[in-house]
């Protein structure tokens, strides 16, 4: 595989720290961009600790002047994987209006602002490859989950109307969908889960989280990095607009 660059939303922590490092590890350049700058810089510098290629910027993927800026100074941007994301447990009826609009402005709109910032040099170049880390939420509902829902699901919705807008062009579009992963973000919906819910956290781990994959196991990092890689390939170049699941059996029914 040829090297890219590659641009990561979200990368200052949890999944899209250890993609920037697992990428950047197999010989990829990576822009780390997280809405902490600190966090953003101290992923880059560790990459770069390691032998890598890295840099870094503060983003606030909601902005699009701000996304304009980062774009315009990372340069060439080969691959987007449009990572950042947050979460809120509650009953729509207890959601705080401006809690349920910032969840669904960082995860569907920022994918839309960054995408159409990105397209242009793909489209210039010929080349370009998308990657929208949604959840099994892009497929399925929970219940307490009505913002991270709407917005995950959008996503499929947004890859599969660029896709038709890009059909002329080697550039692809996909739709990452895995399972729970055990990262701070999910660390912190089991403590809101057993909270809402009333139940104690090994609970919610294995009746909630667990219970729906005849796997029984949270999903690695690694395993979508894996995918991440095949996606942005040549090999790839005629997959796009998919939702492609990681999730231990969960949508077999």
């Amino acid at each position: 595989m040829q090297t890219r660059s590659i641009l990561i939303t979200g990368a200052g922590s949890g999944v899209g720290a250890a993609m920037a490092a697992q990428l950047a590890a197999a010989g990829h350049s990576i822009h780390v961009t997280d809405l902490d700058g600190r966090a953003a810089a101290r992923v880059a510098d560790g990459i770069v600790a390691a032998g890598g290629i890295a840099s870094a910027a503060a983003l606030d993927v909601t902005r699009a002047d701000d996304v304009a800026r980062v774009i315009d100074a990372a340069g060439r941007v080969d691959v987007l994987v449009n990572n950042a994301g947050l979460q809120h447990v509650s009953p729509l009826a207890d959601f705080p209006p401006e809690k349920w609009q910032l969840l669904v402005n960082v995860m569907l709109v920022g994918p839309a602002l960054t995408t159409r910032a990105v397209l242009p040099g793909m489209r210039a170049r010929g080349f370009g490859r998308i990657v929208n880390v949604g959840s099994i939420h892009s497929l399925v509902a929970s219940a307490y989950k009505s913002a991270y829902v709407a917005a995950k699901h959008g996503l499929i919705g947004l890859a599969k109307t660029v896709a038709l807008e890009t059909g002329d062009v080697d550039v692809t579009i996909n739709t990452i969908c895995p399972a729970y992963l055990r990262t701070p973000l999910v660390e912190k919906q089991i403590a809101d889960q057993a909270r809402t819910h009333g139940i104690p956290e090994q609970q919610v781990v294995e009746q909630i989280m667990l219970k729906p994959m005849p796997k029984k196991a949270f999903v690695a990092v690694e395993e979508v990095t894996a995918l991440v890689q095949y996606l942005i390939s040549d090999a790839a170049r005629n997959v796009t607009a998919q939702a492609i699941a990681i999730d231990g059996g969960w949508t077999a029914t």
